[in-house]
């Protein structure tokens, strides 16, 4: 029945990894199951083999699937059956696709889908690994015209020592959490995050990454050999030299102005003219620009005008070092900030460079406002969270918003990763904290002016991050061997150009970096020149942030909650909590506070006012520790009986005021001078060993009959 299975296995870090093909889903136009330590990833790759009409670029989609039964559980919550993508899924998605998209042909239109799906989870495989080889893997033995083979590797950092695709409890002890994907001759992609480290430790840590990939990359070039079929026929469109020369002849002029022109939404209704213009002078005549008489004049005047601006935008930039609207090839756009502009959000930044625009604004709050997520990994309760809103009016479009889009997630999470190195301990600042970042305007880089604005409004809202962190994106143009590096791109430089570089960090080193390309790899050589430029650019944008705010406010703002922690013993925590949670709503409605108490052992109370807060602590206290013989404390008469009255200390702390301790004079019936709900001033005469509490009102003050 398996006759046409075949296994190929190498060592990758110490770890075997197997990939079989042949057995699994052999429908697909390629399919391979790979595994290693317990984890095994399901990856297909199919496309069609018909393109839409009027498909002008390339419908590659990639999913990442983990199902729960693959670590022997359910799925959390009321549905038990897989749904939508979760963030996580959909951001491992993304880091699957980014390298296998440029080493498709150009041309290449046809509907392709990869699914790659985790059926077994083991703690020490990394499935987000396994599905990225596996990816390539399926491509490499398909027909589907691919340029790979590709790998992927996670690299981490273990008391100064690199690590190859970490397990679960060694990612714990890392400072570097880095994803690389590349060929056996260039890099395709960069992710990671870290703490602080510097520009040679992050390119050390690429390299070791990539002489792993490598030996990844020959077992699939012998897979391709071996079990691998034809590649389908594709011939790449050839341009039409006549059409694109006839139109440069007539129009460049006009392409140049339109280059000239410095705001984005001018310049684009620039083009939108153009192309029009073109596409009116090729309906008058469409045989001398090669062109048929039943051309879509339009759609052919959109493609050819971008080809125009893009040679001519590169050409510039390759011979006289000119940009958009004459800007240096080092130079950052103009930037303003500001923080505290919102009154009643916690913190809030603005930070403006060029067209581009982010308001961030910060949450504090405790433990109720953490995010968890659940995985097959595991459940987890993240207490800093940073979500990225990317509006159509940013660009200036007219059209709905139902759903966050996979760049938002993508964004998004790029700028967690850059905040998250710089925040304090748990111990030190106990807040879960939430970071909004809306994207007012876009052209280009929102993702890192969301890390500087992000930044600002922490330190507006209190919270006090060791350094600042600013990011800055890189762009490339490369021409043969010749490449040019440009800091701070437009959107328009981002479309135009081979390369989308963010690195984001403080002045003491990198915590997120982020990389794209359009080409087919990049050597050591230019990396190493756009992170040291990224460096210049970082520094000088983190100069400009400090001019407006550079460290954390001293003072929360008003109507922030203020917060106390403290550490009860566990065996203590039933009774703070009370029989169905009675004491802890008590001390919560009495202080108008909320409180929270962690497995630990950890209370965290939060409030508007520190006198209350210390006034709720002491409360807590005496509730674990017992009240203290001899000491006066103000009660609540919670219940009457014959033989005196009980009354709550604290809640869930009471004890017994017999009815010969209401008054000098003898009582008769104790409703005459108590009722339930009453505040009685109280002593505590004695505690015996069963924890019964003797109080006394007499012995503070006697109390009266009632009138």
């Amino acid at each position: 029945m398996n006759e046409n299975k075949k296994e190929y296995s190498f060592d990758y870090g110490g770890k075997n990894v197997v990939i079989e093909t042949g057995r699994l889903a052999k429908q697909a136009d390629g399919s391979v199951l790979i595994s290693c330590n317990g984890t095994q990833v399901l990856v297909t790759a199919c496309s069609s083999r018909e393109m839409k009409d009027g498909q002008d670029f390339f419908p590659l989609t990639v999913d990442y699937v983990e199902k729960f039964y693959a670590a022997g559980k359910f799925l959390g919550g009321f549905i038990k059956r897989e749904a939508k993508p979760s963030v996580g899924e959909t951001l491992n998605a993304r880091l699957i696709d980014r390298p296998l998209r440029p080493l498709f042909p150009k041309g290449y239109m046809f509907e392709t889908i990869i699914a790659a799906t985790v059926l077994s989870y083991g703690e020490n495989g990394d499935a987000e690994v396994l599905a990225g080889m596996g990816a390539s893997a399926a491509l490499c033995i398909s027909d589907i015209p691919f340029g790979g083979p590709v790998s992927t590797a996670k690299v981490g950092r273990i008391d100064g020592k690199l690590v190859l695709n970490p397990s679960h409890a060694e990612w714990e002890k890392s400072d570097l959490e880095l994803a690389v994907s590349a060929s056996k001759d260039a890099i395709l992609m960069v992710e990671g995050e870290a703490t602080e480290i510097s520009e040679s430790e992050m390119m050390e840590a690429i390299e070791f990454a990539h002489e792993h990939i490598r030996a990844a990359c020959d077992v699939m070039e012998k897979m391709r050999e071996e079990v691998g079929v034809a590649k389908r026929e594709f011939v790449s469109a050839q341009p039409n030299e006549t059409f694109f020369n006839k139109v440069k002849e007539d129009f460049s002029s006009d392409a140049r102005s339109v280059l000239d022109i410095v705001p984005k939404l001018e310049r684009q209704k620039a083009v939108k003219v153009l192309e029009k213009k073109v596409a009116e002078t090729i309906e008058k005549d469409p045989e001398s620009f090669g062109l048929s008489a039943d051309a879509s004049f339009g759609k052919e005047a959109y493609s050819v005008v971008d080809e125009l601006l893009y040679h001519m935008m590169r050409n510039d930039i390759m011979k006289e070092e000119k940009r958009i609207a004459g800007r240096g090839l080092d130079e950052v756009r103009q930037i303003e900030t500001e923080v505290n502009i919102l009154e009643t959000p916690h913190g809030s930044g603005l930070f403006t460079r060029g067209e581009t625009q982010v308001l961030s604004t910060v949450t504090v709050g405790g433990v109720k406002g953490e995010q968890m997520t659940d995985r097959i990994s595991g459940q987890n309760f993240d207490r800093f969270y940073l979500h990225y809103n990317f509006p159509p009016f940013s660009v200036g479009e007219a059209r709905g918003k139902f759903s966050v889009s996979r760049r938002e997630l993508g964004h998004g999470n790029l700028a967690e990763r850059a905040l998250k190195a710089v925040l304090p301990s748990k111990d030190d600042f106990g807040y879960t904290m939430r970071v909004a970042c809306e994207v007012l305007e876009s052209n280009g880089s929102s993702s890192m002016g969301s890390v500087c604005s992000g930044s600002m409004a922490l330190m507006d809202a209190g919270v006090p991050l060791k350094e600042p962190v600013g990011g800055i994106a890189m762009g490339l143009i490369k021409e043969g061997d010749d490449y040019k590096v440009l800091t701070d791109i437009l959107g328009d430089e981002d479309h135009l150009g081979d390369m989308d570089f963010k690195v984001a960090g403080t002045t003491k080193g990198i915590t997120a970096i982020q990389m794209d390309i359009k080409i087919e790899g990049i050597s050591k050589e230019i990396f190493v020149e756009a992170l040291d430029k990224a460096k210049n650019g970082r520094n000088h944008i983190l100069g400009e942030m400090a001019k407006t705010i550079s460290k954390h406010r001293a003072n929360f703002k008003d109507g922030v909650p203020r917060m106390v922690s403290f550490k009860i013993p566990q065996d203590k925590i039933g009774a703070l909590i009370g029989p169905g949670g009675k004491n802890i709503k008590a001390v919560q409605e009495k202080f108008d506070v909320t409180l929270e108490c962690e497995e630990d052992g950890t209370v965290k109370v939060l409030g508007l006012d520190d006198n209350v807060l210390s006034d709720c602590q002491s409360c807590i206290e005496l509730q674990i520790k017992g009240p203290e013989i001899g000491k006066d404390y103000l009660g609540k008469v919670i219940t009457l009986k014959e033989y005196g009255a009980f009354v709550d200390i604290v809640p869930g702390v009471s004890g017994l005021v017999h009815i010969s301790e209401v008054a000098n004079e003898r009582v008769n019936d104790i409703h005459e001078y108590l009722s339930e709900g009453d505040e009685v001033e109280v002593k505590v005469l004695d505690v015996d060993r069963m924890g019964k509490i003797k109080l006394s009102a007499k012995a503070v003050k006697p109390l009266g009959k009632k009138s």
